[in-house]
């Protein structure tokens, strides 16, 4: 038995001098039996070893990693076509895969769709592309809204009785589920989306960081200066957010910081909970920082130092230390396509505890203020996708399962103008969930809106679980309009 698994490894090992960047071949996972499918990214020398940095093939990039060579099997190598060998380096060839039934335990890469790009240069290919999205971009924005996003939507009924037969809604055209891809983003700012995909940029440039309390590993590429990504760890400050090669640069650091929160005004306090609203022109090298930090755990955006078009809103919770940074989002001063969000985040030691549902309660409570509907820039990470289309159910179900008749109705009676209204929320991502939740029913004629009693019990216990709720009484707040600020 010994010698079979001596005579597996040889086998393994063998020919490991003819992997190249862009082969795939199975590989080992770190803490597991599996050996899936994995694309070289890149490969260095180590102490007379080589390493080899791969993606697993439809698993997110927060994954990647870089592994040794008992970790290859090379016995079922797959190497690039030569017409693709350009665009293997840069991964530009990976396929995604779509998140349907069975596989939604494993989230998929976000990225670019792939195009295959030949010849010598693929940053020449991927600057023509950016030029193609600006002017894809340009044409969306000429081109009139579709009827039937135009088309006033008539009323559905809710049933008075949960899970009955209910009321007629007219003749109108359901528009259909909207993805990602339909809304074309912006190509600049802060954080941008991303647009190209260098081997570079693919591989992570950090192994630890230091915020407060906290030690994280970074799940993504972020350009911090090349001097400090080769230390063990960084250091962060947790209220400037300023970056320190050791622990004692940084407590020398916090002896003279004189923050104890991030700068800019407090728009909001209930609890220990707090929101600054930081403006991206007058706090230009704290909002840099940000970015840099939110980089580490965003990998659908490029970043980019012009901070100046975009508002921050940094989520805290207070201690007798200070105000730590738990999450944000940033939003343009002025968006012509509505967006009310541009990038979101919660830092990792805050996830899983609704902190995520909070910065986008928040930032529809903004969005009321203004009297408006907003939407979260596309595209969004795996994991803001999840959050966003829990929340609108959530806020949609509150509001359908409160509603009741008015006098003389025998069944309460909703536009989804009106639900909009209620709630901020664009008119496309209310249908959308209406959609996803199977609720729009065609009956006799005209839809109807159909709530079942597992779907209202189900959604009572998760509220009953959502401890932490925005307030409106607690936000000061007075929205400006840019348009008539001049250059911000």
């Amino acid at each position: 038995m010994k010698k079979m698994s001596e005579d597996s490894n040889s086998a393994i090992l063998d020919s490991i001098s003819s992997v190249t960047e862009g082969c795939r071949l199975p590989v080992l996972m770190n803490n597991g039996d599996d050996w899936p499918l994995a694309e070289i990214i890149s490969i260095k020398d180590s102490d007379s070893k080589k390493q080899f940095y791969v993606h697993y093939i439809d698993y997110n990039k927060r994954l990647d990693e870089w592994v040794e060579e008992d970790r290859l099997d090379t016995r079922k190598i797959q190497y690039p076509r030569r017409d693709l060998a350009s665009a293997a380096t840069t991964g530009l060839n990976t396929p995604k895969k779509t998140l349907t039934g069975a596989t939604n335990s494993r989230p998929s890469s976000p990225g670019l769709t792939p195009d295959p790009i030949t010849g010598p240069s693929v940053l020449a290919a991927l600057q023509q592309k950016q030029q193609k999205n600006r002017k894809r971009k340009l044409d969306h924005s000429e081109s009139k809204s579709p009827p039937a996003q135009e088309e006033e939507v008539r009323r559905p009924s809710i049933g008075s009785s949960i899970g009955s037969s209910i009321g007629g809604l007219g003749d109108i055209e359901i528009p259909p589920l909207l993805t990602q891809q339909q809304s074309l983003p912006r190509q600049t700012g802060s954080l941008a989306t991303h647009s190209d995909d260098h081997a570079i940029t693919r591989i992570k440039n950090m192994k630890m960081i230091e915020l407060g309390k906290y030690r994280i590993k970074p799940w993504y590429f972020s350009p911090y200066p090349q001097e400090i990504t080769n230390l063990d760890c960084i250091y962060i400050c947790e209220f400037c957010l300023k970056y320190r090669k050791s622990r004692k640069c940084l407590e020398r650091h916090l002896q003279k910081c004189p923050f104890k929160h991030p700068p800019g005004n407090e728009i909001y306090r209930k609890g220990s909970v707090s929101f600054f609203e930081l403006d991206g022109r007058k706090n230009k090298l704290y909002a840099q920082n940000l970015c840099l930090l939110a980089k580490l755990f965003l990998d659908h955006k490029t970043l980019y130092y012009d901070t100046d078009p975009f508002l921050f809103y940094v989520m805290t919770e207070y201690d007798a230390r200070g105000y730590h940074i738990v999450g944000y989002f940033s939003k343009e001063k002025e968006s012509s396509e509505d967006y009310n969000v541009a990038c979101i985040l919660t830092l990792p030691p805050y996830q899983r505890k609704g902190y995520g549902k909070l910065l986008i309660e928040f930032s529809y409570e903004l969005s009321k203020f203004e009297g408006k509907t907003g939407s979260p820039e596309k595209p969004l990470s795996d994991l803001g996708l999840l959050s966003y289309r829990s929340y609108w159910k959530q806020t949609i179900l509150e509001i359908l399962i409160a509603l009741k008749p008015q006098e003389g109705q025998e069944k309460p009676q909703l536009t989804i103008n009106e639900i909009c209204e209620q709630t901020s929320i664009k008119k496309e991502d209310v249908i959308s969930t209406l959609t996803n939740l199977e609720l729009i029913n065609y009956y006799r004629g005209q839809y109807i809106l159909t709530l079942n009693k597992d779907l209202v019990d189900s959604h009572k216990k998760i509220m009953e679980k959502r401890k932490i709720r925005i307030d409106s009484k607690y936000l000061h707040w007075t929205p400006k309009d840019w348009a008539k600020r001049g250059k911000w």
